[in-house]
C-alpha cells in the first residue's frame, strides 16, 4: 500500500499540482503585500462597515462571501482538510465542523467584545495549516505513536479561524443598530463563499486524483502546504513582536 512517507518529490516541478500550488503561493505573497492581511478587511469594505447603520442583509452576505473566497488562510486549511477525503459525506462532516467553529466564535467574539492580539490569533491560524499538513503526512503517528482526532482538530481550529475575523471586526465602529442581523448575514455569506471555494477545490482535486501522478506528488504537495503554513505563522509572529 502506498504511503506518503514512501513518496518523494521527484518530478514534482513538472506536475500540474506544482503549478497550482505555485499559483497559490504567489497569491499568498500578494496577500502579504496587500493592506489586508489574512483576516484583514479591504479599505473600501472597512469604510462601508463603519458607515452603515441598520439591518443590511444582502451587503453583509456579499462581504462574508468575499472574505471567505479571498481568505487564503481558510483556503489553505480547507485544502489540507479535504486532501484525502473522497466521500461527500465525510467532506460534509468536516466542513460542517469547521463552519460551526468559525461561525460561533465570530458571533460571540463581536457580541461580547472579547479579543486578543489579531497577530497571535492569525499565527495560530497559520499553525493550523502546518498541523493539517503534518496530519496528512502521518507525522503524529510516526512521532508519537497515536493519531489525534482529526474531527476535533478541525472544530478547534475552526474556532480560531472565526475568532481571527472577530478581532478584526472589533476594530471597526460597528453600529449597534441591526448588529446581530448583520453578523448573521455575514456568517451566511461566509458559508456561501466557503461552498463556492470548496466546490472549485474539489473539482481541481477530482481531476488531479484521476491522474497517475497523484500519489507521486501528494507528499510534496503537503510539504509545500506545511511550508506556506510556516510562512503565515512566522509572518504574524514577526508582526506581533515588531509592530
Amino acid at each position: 500500500m502506498k504511503t506518503l512517507a514512501s513518496q518523494g518529490p521527484r518530478a514534482w516541478l513538472r506536475s500540474p499540482a506544482a503549478l497550482a500550488l505555485l499559483a497559490l503561493t504567489l497569491y499568498l505573497v500578494a496577500g502579504f503585500l496587500a493592506p489586508a492581511l489574512a483576516h484583514g478587511v479591504a479599505e473600501g469594505d472597512k469604510g462601508y462597515i463603519q458607515e452603515t447603520s441598520g439591518f443590511l442583509f444582502w451587503p453583509f452576505i456579499y462581504l462574508g462571501a468575499k472574505h471567505m473566497v479571498t481568505g487564503y488562510d481558510h483556503l489553505l486549511f480547507l485544502f489540507g482538510v479535504i486532501f484525502f477525503l473522497y466521500r461527500m459525506k465525510d467532506i460534509g462532516t468536516y466542513v460542517t465542523l469547521f463552519a460551526i467553529g468559525h461561525s460561533s466564535t465570530l458571533l460571540l467574539g463581536v457580541l461580547t467584545g472579547v479579543s486578543v492580539s489579531s497577530y497571535l490569533v492569525d499565527a495560530i491560524i497559520g499553525f493550523s495549516v502546518v498541523y493539517k499538513a503534518l496530519d496528512n503526512l502521518g507525522a503524529f503517528q510516526r512521532w508519537f505513536g497515536f493519531q489525534p482526532s482529526t474531527k476535533g482538530a478541525t472544530l478547534v481550529f475552526g474556532l480560531f479561524h472565526g475568532f481571527g475575523l472577530a478581532t478584526k471586526l472589533q476594530d471597526f465602529k460597528l453600529s449597534p443598530d441591526g448588529l446581530l442581523g448583520n453578523l448573521v448575514a455575514f456568517n451566511i455569506g461566509v458559508e456561501i463563499g466557503q461552498l463556492l471555494a470548496l466546490g472549485a477545490i474539489l473539482i481541481l482535486m477530482g481531476f488531479w486524483r484521476r491522474t497517475n501522478g497523484f500519489w507521486r506528488h501528494a507528499y510534496a504537495a503537503n510539504v509545500t502546504l506545511m511550508t506556506l503554513g510556516f510562512i503565515l505563522t512566522g509572518y504574524q509572529l514577526v508582526g506581533f513582536f515588531v509592530m
